[in-house]
């Protein structure tokens, strides 16, 4: 039986940071941006005011900054291995972000077979934002579906990997997840927990747990 196994970026794939403050520091912009996630994560704006915050912020970002905000990120170690152990399964993997989507869309690059975000103008900015692309937690469930519609799945086939109230719709619409460095308040809902810095120690919960099927 294949699966869709459903991954978090902020905090979950990345180790203690999210893809808006590696792309802030790359503009000099840390003390801006750590601003801006504590009223997000204390639920002063919501994803819409917040992309529209970052979105004003950014208005000297280039694709160079992008690019090395990406490299230079605190990744967890094995994604790639992880992906490819999944796609030689047979099952699928997918990234599903509320950060911008041309910086999640670079996951691709790592063996993904989807990754999406929120709709950000093409960098460098040279128009406005459309609120209409940014994605809220609620959304992560409905591009789940749209994937699992795609990769012939249900949710009941799907795993999610989180570590934040912005995967609980998600944890909640599956049947298995799997909270990495997560927040006391994930880490209770979730099926599995983990806390280091390897994708494939996080996996390899779920892959143990698969009946009929031996842990590589």
């Amino acid at each position: 039986m294949a699966r869709l196994h459903l991954f978090d970026l902020d905090g979950t794939l990345m180790y203690g940071s999210a893809a808006p403050v590696e792309i802030s520091r790359q503009l000099g912009l840390g003390s801006e941006i750590a601003e801006l996630e504590r009223a997000f994560s204390a639920r002063k704006l919501d994803p819409s005011q917040f992309s529209l915050a970052v979105h004003a912020l950014w208005a000297e970002l280039t694709p160079a900054h992008v690019r090395a905000a990406f490299d230079g990120s605190p990744w967890l170690s094995g994604i790639r291995e992880v992906w490819s152990e999944i796609r030689e399964r047979g099952e699928f993997c997918a990234v599903v972000s509320l950060s911008p989507s041309f910086f999640v869309e670079l996951l691709l690059e790592w063996g993904a077979h989807a990754a999406h975000g929120s709709l950000f103008p093409q960098v460098p900015f040279i128009g406005p934002m459309d609120v209409a692309g940014i994605l809220t937690p609620k959304d992560k469930v409905t591009v789940a579906d749209r994937l699992c519609e795609r990769f012939g799945l249900a949710r009941t086939e799907c795993v999610a990997y989180g570590d934040s109230a912005t995967d609980e719709v998600l944890f909640a619409a599956v049947p298995v997840s799997v909270a990495v460095n997560a927040r006391p308040f994930l880490a209770e809902r979730a099926t599995h927990v983990y806390e280091g810095r390897d994708l494939r120690e996080a996996y390899q919960l779920v892959a143990e747990a698969r009946p009929g099927v031996a842990a590589s």
